[in-house]
């Protein structure tokens, strides 16, 4: 997941400068007390504004395969006194981390990597509470200087026909800075 965009290597600052956690957490709703699943979390860029953002009453939850990233972050929360996260090292088609629980189960551009996206999309559907929120942010389909190769994006078009087919209604989708669209949508 986070290995195969090679961020884990890229630094959280240097990522910044063409994307804002805090400003895509506040556009989607995510706020004090709610509980928000980070699927495909890699070394926490999404996953620790968003534990700071639900604070002591919330609940984040983050699944990533890179042990070492997940280490870090580890690390990052200890620090930071966060203590209301539960990371897991596993795959995200195996992961369902309890049933109707998420307001918010989201995919930081990453929902293009995994081998079975549908099973993934299953699981977000069974972790989502029937008032939850589904979000995928996630690449453009276009030539940039950055990013997964063009074969492996989903246009637009495709990733909304995929969160469609595992039963959810897209209910918007958006431009999220130069790169990146946002899609929401409801079980």
């Amino acid at each position: 997941m986070s290995t195969a965009h090679g961020f884990h290597k890229m630094d959280d600052m240097e990522r910044r400068k063409w994307q804002d956690p805090e400003a895509i957490l506040d556009t989607i709703g995510l706020k004090s007390g709610l509980t928000f699943m980070d699927i495909g979390c890699g070394g926490g860029f999404f996953t620790l504004p968003a534990a700071r953002l639900v604070g002591p009453g919330g609940k984040v939850y983050s699944v990533d395969t890179d042990a070492e990233a997940l280490s870090s972050l580890k690390e990052k929360a200890s620090k930071e006194g966060l203590n209301n996260l539960t990371l897991k090292e596993s795959t995200a088609e195996e992961t369902v981390f309890c049933q109707e629980c998420a307001d918010i189960v989201f995919f930081g551009i990453d929902l293009h990597d995994f081998k079975q996206p549908e099973k993934v999309l299953e699981n977000a559907r069974k972790m989502l509470k029937p008032s939850g929120r589904l979000v995928d942010l996630d690449w453009k389909k276009e030539v940039m200087p950055m990013g997964p190769p063009l074969w492996k994006r989903f246009s637009e078009e495709q990733a909304s026909r995929l969160i469609e087919s595992a039963g959810f209604k897209v209910e918007s989708i958006a431009e999220s800075g130069r790169f990146h669209y946002l899609i929401i949508a409801k079980p």
